[in-house]
C-alpha cells in the first residue's frame, strides 16, 4: 500500500519572491522560523497557502530563507530552510530532514523505548507538523494547511524511516473544519489498526495510548525523562501525582516499587486510563485515584493531614496567550504552596510547567520564592527541560520545565 491514492489538495504551489523589513530579515538570518505579516514589505499579489516563499535580502538580492506561505495565520511565512546552502524543495529535501531528525533521537532509541516524537514542528524544520511513533504506529498531527501540497512524499518518507506498519492522521481543530482536504481526524491512512489503543514501552515501563481519540497524538511524550527519574526516586515511597492524566508519573512510580500511589485528575476517563496503564506492569503497591478539581482536592487532603514522600504537580498550560501570564504565575505559586504542605518530612516536591509563555527562569524563581516563604528548609535538587526527542531550535520552541525540591526537615 502506498500514499499515492492520497490527494490532499489539487493545488500546485507557486514560487513567491518575498522581501522583508530589516527586523523580519534579521529574524530569518538568525534562524527564527516565523515571519509575521507585518514584516513583509513585498510579495506576489496572488499568494496562496502552501506556496513556496523565497525570501531575498533587502540589499544584495541574496536568498536568506525558504518558507511556506500561510494565508490564514498572522505567522504568514513558516520557514523550512535557512539558506546557508542552496537546496531544491522536493521529496529528497524532506526525506533528508526526517533522517536528520531521527539521528537526533538515536541515543533515546538505544534504550528500551519504542515511543518517541520523530518530528517536533518548527524545531525539526516542519512548522505546524508533528509526528509521534508508538511502537509500530506513526501518528501525524497537522496544524496548518501549508503542508497539503507536499504531504504525499513526506508521509512516504516518515513511514519508511520510522518502519511504521500503520499511519494515523490527526488534525487540529481548524483543519478539521477545513474544506480544502478530504482527511478525517483519526483516519488510518496507511496499513491497518486493529485496536485504537496502542501499547508501547518507555524506559522498560509499559503504557498505552488511544491514537484515534486521545489528546494531541494520544499521549504526552515530552516528560519521559522526568517520569523515569520520578519512578526511580519513588522506590518504597508514597506518591501523589497531581494532574495525572493517563498516569505517566504514577505508572513509573508503581513499576519502580512505590508502596502507594495516588493519581489525581479532574477526568474520570483519564483516571481509568491511568489504572489500565498501571495494570500493564507488575507492581505490588496500592494505586488509588481521586477525581476532582486539583486545587480543591489538594486543599481537602491538607485538611485531612495527608502527606506523601513524593509529590508531582504537572498541570496543563495555564497561559495560552500573553494576557494570561500573570494569572498563570498566581496558579503556579498556589500549586507550589499546596504541594509543600502535602510533602512529607525529607520528601520530594516536583513542580512542572508546560506554558511556553512562562519562561523557565521565571518559573524556577517563582517556585523558590514561594518555598523560601515557608518555614521549612529545602534544596533545589535538579532543574530539567525537554527530553531529547523534543529538541529546541529557537527560544519560543521551549515550553517544558521541571524543578525537583527536596525538603530537609
Amino acid at each position: 500500500m502506498s500514499f499515492s491514492y492520497l490527494k490532499p489538495t489539487l493545488y500546485t504551489p507557486k514560487r513567491l519572491a518575498v522581501k522583508l523589513n530589516a527586523k523580519g530579515e534579521q529574524f530569518v538570518v538568525k534562524g527564527h522560523p516565523w515571519v509575521f505579516s507585518n514584516s513583509i514589505v513585498k510579495i506576489n499579489d496572488d499568494a496562496n497557502t502552501g506556496d513556496l516563499a523565497i525570501i531575498f535580502s533587502k540589499n544584495k538580492n541574496k536568498v536568506v530563507g525558504l518558507g511556506l506561505y500561510d494565508a490564514e495565520s498572522p505567522i504568514r511565512i513558516k520557514i523550512i530552510h535557512n539558506a546557508e546552502t542552496k537546496v531544491e524543495i522536493n521529496s529528497a529535501f524532506f526525506h533528508h530532514k526526517i533522517e536528520v531528525a531521527l539521528e537526533k533521537r538515536s541515543e533515546l532509541l538505544q534504550t528500551n523505548t519504542n515511543s518517541y516524537r520523530l518530528l517536533f514542528g518548527e524545531n525539526d524544520g516542519f512548522p505546524g507538523f508533528i509526528a509521534d511513533v508508538y511502537d509500530n504506529v506513526l501518528v501525524v498531527k497537522l496544524y496548518s494547511e501549508i503542508w497539503l501540497p507536499y504531504l504525499e512524499p513526506i508521509l512516504e518518507s516518515l513511514q519508511q524511516i520510522s518502519n511504521a506498519k500503520t499511519v494515523v492522521m490527526r488534525l487540529s481543530r481548524n483543519l478539521q473544519n477545513s474544506k480544502n482536504h478530504n482527511f478525517k481526524d483519526g483516519e488510518v491512512i496507511f496499513g491497518t489498526l486493529e485496536n485504537q489503543v496502542v501499547e508501547f514501552v518507555e524506559h522498560d515501563v509499559k503504557f498505552s495510548a488511544n491514537v484515534i481519540k486521545g489528546h494531541k497524538t494520544g499521549y504526552f511524550l515530552d516528560h519521559r525523562a522526568n517520569r523515569r527519574r520520578v519512578g526511580i526516586l519513588s522506590k518504597g515511597k508514597s506518591v501523589l501525582d497531581v494532574f495525572s492524566y493517563a498516569g505517566g508519573f504514577s505508572v513509573h512510580a508503581l513499576a519502580n516499587g512505590a508502596t502507594e500511589v495516588t493519581s489525581l485528575d479532574i477526568s474520570k476517563q483519564a483516571l481509568d486510563m491511568a489504572r489500565e496503564n498501571g495494570k500493564l506492569n507488575a507492581y505490588s503497591g496500592q494505586h488509588k485515584t481521586i477525581s476532582g478539581d486539583a486545587f480543591e482536592e489538594m486543599k481537602g487532603l491538607i485538611k485531612k493531614g495527608k502527606t506523601y514522600d513524593v509529590v508531582v504537580i504537572d498541570p496543563p498550560s495555564f497561559a495560552k496567550q500573553q494576557s494570561e501570564i500573570d494569572l498563570a504565575k498566581k496558579k503556579y505559586a498556589q500549586l507550589a504552596e499546596l504541594g509543600e504542605q502535602l510533602t512529607s518530612k525529607n520528601g520530594l516536591l516536583v513542580l512542572a510547567s508546560c506554558s511556553s509563555r512562562v519562561l523557565a527562569e521565571d518559573f524556577f524563581d517563582l517556585n523558590e520564592r514561594v518555598l523560601n516563604a515557608q518555614s521549612r528548609l529545602f534544596e533545589t535538587e535538579l532543574k530539567t527541560k525537554h527530553d531529547s526527542d523534543h529538541p529546541i531550535a529557537f527560544a519560543e520552541g521551549a515550553y517544558l520545565k521541571c524543578g525537583y525540591y527536596r525538603f530537609l526537615e
